[in-house]
């Protein structure tokens, strides 16, 4: 014990101390329920107890070098502890001070740990603080399905492997942006993802989707009475039991009684030159598409297909073209329908190209108001409120989809959901993927939705 008593080893024996009263509070936090975030796992498996091992190594140490010094005739380094008198008043009343004051700085320690670590939970420090250049992913997440989702809750895992993965990747960003160094657009993270599994089916899961699903995509004409047209789908959704054996439907696919494997050759998975399927009976039939060689698929990307691989922007939808944004806003009532030529007027200011979001808003209101002003004069001054509803409307369509400064524009980033705007299904369903048997994945539209 002689040898302890050197700067060093007090060192480690104050952060020894200091942290273990630290992971106590979290442990109790976290066994009572107080936290409801995945990051507290970085304070209670990586911080506390690195620091306290940091402080028990600082000991002997401490006593090593110590030892050395005395070894070689060197004056001690040994600390002598004041002579403490508790039967003194004034000592007695220092120490009480001393304790408490040490006491209450361990508590507000600990409370600034934990709110800085629900802050780094926080929807506003993901979107806002430190991840600006995600401007389009956070302004789609807003106005998207799972907007009440935190960022955190699908993003990272709970514990420390998932939050040091996070972190290890978050240091590089900040380092690009620091650096100006950062891509334009901003890349989907797919080879990133948590596992669907652990995510996804914690809300959605295959045995919960059966039957059929009734949805009906409104469509307007670039005539003056902007003609309506409603396509109503008839979409087998379908499901499975793992229990009882059965897959029917789209979600067939969603490896309850089957398996499905394929070979994507980029880095967005859009290009699918390969697919296994395995059954519940343990069938195998592995599908190719012409012109294939052996060499691309050595060096593609395998996986087992899951959720993502088909629902790829659950959480950051964005309209794949202007057409598409304002047949949405005038389905919801968002612009008027009634308005002569709207549809067509609003497409094309949309269209154009501004150099950031504030001239955007600027030519788009001068292109929907001089159309308006010039044209129809008497429904401009007749109803200018509809007229600015329009112009409104046009201008949320574009700062909910275009953001210049990250060249992000309609249909940058793909959606596999269907068929119509990107490849999506047709990656696989394209007639042009076979067995060695001849039998090809078809592309038989009632397969996933009858069309009335």
């Amino acid at each position: 014990m002689r040898f302890v008593r050197n700067g060093v080893s007090i060192i480690g024996m104050v952060l020894t101390t200091l942290s273990a009263v630290l992971f106590l509070v979290v442990f109790l936090a976290d066994l009572f329920g107080l936290h409801t975030n995945p990051y507290i796992g970085i304070v209670f498996f990586l911080i506390l107890p690195g620091v306290f091992l940091f402080g028990l190594a600082l000991i002997p140490i401490g006593a090593w070098f110590e030892r050395r010094r005395r070894t070689r005739g060197r004056p001690s380094a040994e600390l002598h502890w004041p002579r403490l008198d508790l039967n003194d008043p004034a000592q007695w009343r220092a120490t009480v001070i001393v304790f408490a004051m040490t006491l209450a700085n361990v508590v507000i320690v600990s409370l600034a740990a934990y709110r800085g670590v629900e802050y780094m939970d926080s929807v506003q420090f993901c979107g806002q603080v430190c991840h600006g250049v995600m401007q389009p992913e956070f302004a789609a997440y807003q106005d998207g399905p799972h907007s009440r989702v935190t960022c955190v809750q699908c993003h990272i895992g709970p514990g420390a492997s998932w939050f040091a993965r996070s972190k290890l990747s978050g240091t590089r960003q900040v380092f690009a942006v620091t650096l100006n160094t950062y891509q334009r657009p901003i890349p989907s993270p797919v080879q990133n993802l948590r596992p669907a599994r652990e995510v996804c089916e914690q809300c959605h899961w295959p045995e919960k989707f059966h039957g059929d699903k009734i949805r009906r995509v409104y469509e307007y004409g670039e005539d003056e009475k902007n003609t309506e047209s409603v396509t109503t789908l008839q979409v087998h959704v379908g499901g499975g039991s793992e229990r009882l054996g059965l897959a029917q439907g789209i979600h067939w696919h969603m490896n309850v009684a089957n398996e499905v494997e394929y070979i994507a050759t980029d880095n967005k998975r859009q290009v699918i030159p390969w697919v296994r399927v395995k059954d519940r009976f343990g069938s195998v039939r592995e599908y190719t598409a012409s012109g294939t060689t052996p060499d691309q698929l050595a060096k593609g990307e395998r996986r087992r297909m899951d959720c993502m691989d088909c629902h790829n922007r659950p959480s950051h939808p964005m309209a794949a073209t202007p057409e598409r944004a304002v047949n949405e806003m005038m389905a919801r009532d968002e612009m008027p329908k009634s308005l002569p030529f709207v549809r067509r007027e609003a497409v094309k200011a949309l269209n154009a190209t501004y150099a950031s979001q504030d001239a955007a808003t600027e030519g788009i209101s001068r292109a929907l108001r001089d159309f308006y002003r010039t044209q129809f004069s008497n429904i401009y001054m007749s109803r200018r409120q509809d007229v600015e509803k329009a112009v409104a409307a046009a201008d949320r369509a574009y700062r909910r989809n275009v953001f210049p400064e990250m060249h992000v524009q309609f249909g940058t980033y793909p959606n596999n959901i269907g068929h119509m705007d990107f490849p999506g299904c047709f990656r696989c369903h394209d007639d042009n993927h076979k067995s060695k048997e001849g039998k090809a994945i078809g592309q038989d539209c009632e397969s996933c939705h009858k069309i009335e």
